[in-house]
């Protein structure tokens, strides 16, 4: 099956279950940035402060949500 031809069928689910699908593939994506699910107020904010000096350095290049999507889509 092609992704169109899953993400087709995909839409075709219900919503509750097409958010449970959602979950399930974004659990299984490995994310750099996750946030441990015990994480403390300064443990956050450090994340925050080393992510906003990631930018404003140019290590990262922030990008829109509407790129993001288009990116995931590809």
């Amino acid at each position: 099956m092609s992704l169109e031809q899953i993400a087709a069928e995909a839409l075709r689910l219900p919503p509750k279950e097409r958010a449970m699908l959602a979950e399930s593939l974004w659990e299984s994506l490995v994310d750099p940035f996750k946030i441990p699910a015990m994480a403390n107020d300064a443990e956050l904010a450090e994340l925050a402060s080393e992510r906003d000096r990631q930018m404003e350095t140019g290590e990262v290049q922030p990008i829109s949500h509407e790129e993001l999507m288009s990116r995931l889509r590809r």
